[in-house]
């Protein structure tokens, strides 16, 4: 059993930054397990925003290339999310998610991919 909860999220202007937290409460050792980042906004599918494996496998989807980045601390259970240069389309609920590696690899930022999911923390950027 794998427990998620996520910290960071708030309201930021466009150009902002925020920092995503999300520690794992679990007998597993966390290098098992695959850490991804999802989000979603009102209206729209869940959709895959970057993923770290435990063998440094990286991915992000191409809407957060080069503006956020997915890291990982194993000894502490957490993953995080560096987002800079937020844009108001960045705007949704994100979601942190976990499974084991060689479940999730084959499909890193694909839903269905995960079976442990935090509650969600919200993202809003605005003027």
């Amino acid at each position: 059993q794998v427990q998620l909860v996520e910290s960071g999220g708030g309201s930021v202007q466009p150009g902002g930054s925020l920092r995503l937290s999300c520690t794992a409460s679990t007998s597993e050792s966390n290098s098992r397990f695959y850490m991804a980042w999802f989000r979603q906004a009102p209206g729209k599918e869940r959709e895959g925003v970057a993923s770290l494996s435990s063998e440094g496998d990286i991915f992000y989807t191409d809407l957060v290339k080069g503006r956020f980045t997915i890291s990982r601390d194993d000894a502490k259970k957490t993953s995080y999310l560096q987002m800079n240069s937020l844009k108001p389309e960045d705007t949704a609920m994100y979601y942190c998610a976990a499974d084991f590696y060689w479940r999730a690899r084959l499909r890193p930022l694909d839903h269905q991919s995960y079976t442990y999911w935090g509650q969600g923390t919200q993202v809003t950027v605005s003027s």
